[in-house]
């Protein structure tokens, strides 16, 4: 067996050899070839590269197919990195977005504090809402104007379009506005266009009662809600909403302003209306009169 192997070495050793050389001459055959730059040579290895290349497109397909793998992997790299950026972007404009909507919505409600129509006697002071109470059982918001700012305990609030409450406590820094919804709120009004009286009393719902009316019949929902101006505590014609009806067929006020979005506020300066306590200063006694009358009228 060793003598069959030792043969077998010797016939395979110089055959392995050979096949190397034969192998290495014909690489160098093929440079040398490709390298000669001559008409003839450049027609023969067109000949050469025509025959060979359609044959070889089964052993390139395997190379082709990966480079073009690579390829998708790096363009669907490139698609998640401008993913992941146009969802940072989006997420900034949703932002913005935010923003631009609340400034929006601020910017209406400052138009709306300078649309309102009052007397021109009356002056006010607009303050942020910076906090409300957060219980059900008393209604009432807190601004960040005072004492400081000439606040005093009584003045009416208003929003941009209708009476909020009142006044309800002063610090130095800060003031308390009572809300028309409170149960402890009570508004004497006026409805129009009956001019029927009536007493605006809040009950912690969205819509106060109308009670104290004198001719309910006169009433339909609908009718405007003002205030009276009775009691010296409010300025008398701001607006407090509507007259509605609820399903017990009590009547209630659907109030004009926006209590789900009290941001600023305008409280009015009233330092109450003027009273006559001597009616002399206004009618004047008979013999006044008959001093006062015409010549003509005293012969007659």
């Amino acid at each position: 067996m060793a003598k069959d192997r030792s043969n077998r070495d010797e016939y395979t050793g110089p055959l392995r050899r050979l096949l190397m050389g034969v192998i290495l001459l014909c690489l160098l055959g093929i440079f040398l070839l490709w390298r000669i730059d001559s008409p003839r040579v450049e027609r023969f290895r067109a000949q050469v590269t025509d025959q060979i290349m359609p044959n070889m497109e089964w052993l390139m397909a395997p190379v082709t197919g990966a480079v073009n793998l690579v390829r998708n992997v790096q363009s669907y790299q490139r698609l998640v990195d401008q993913n992941r950026e146009l969802r940072s972007e989006l997420r900034q404009m949703q932002a913005w977005k935010e923003a631009a909507l609340q400034l929006e919505q601020e910017n209406a409600r400052l138009l709306d504090l300078n649309n309102v129509r009052l007397d021109p006697r009356l002056t006010f002071i607009t303050g942020v809402v910076i906090a409300d109470s957060g219980s059900p059982f008393r209604q009432s918001v807190l601004l960040n104007v005072g004492a400081r700012d000439g606040i005093i305990d009584g003045w009416a609030a208003m929003d941009g379009i209708g009476l909020v409450g009142r006044v309800s406590g002063v610090g130095e820094n800060t003031s308390r506005v009572l809300l028309l919804t409170d149960a402890t709120s009570s508004v004497p009004a006026t409805i129009q266009p009956s001019g029927q009286t009536a007493l605006v009393g809040g009950d912690n719902s969205a819509a106060p009662l109308l009670d104290f009316i004198e001719n309910a019949e006169l009433v339909r929902p609908g009718d405007r809600v003002v205030s009276s101006g009775d009691g010296g505590v409010f300025p008398a014609g701001l607006l407090i909403g509507q007259v509605a009806e609820d399903r017990n067929g009590r009547l209630r006020v659907r109030l004009s302003a926006d209590f789900q979005r009290l941001e600023f506020l305008r409280l009015l300066r009233h330092h109450g209306t003027e009273r006559v306590n001597d009616p002399g200063n206004l009618i004047l006694p008979e013999e006044d009169l008959s001093q006062t009358a015409p010549a003509g009228d005293a012969d007659g």
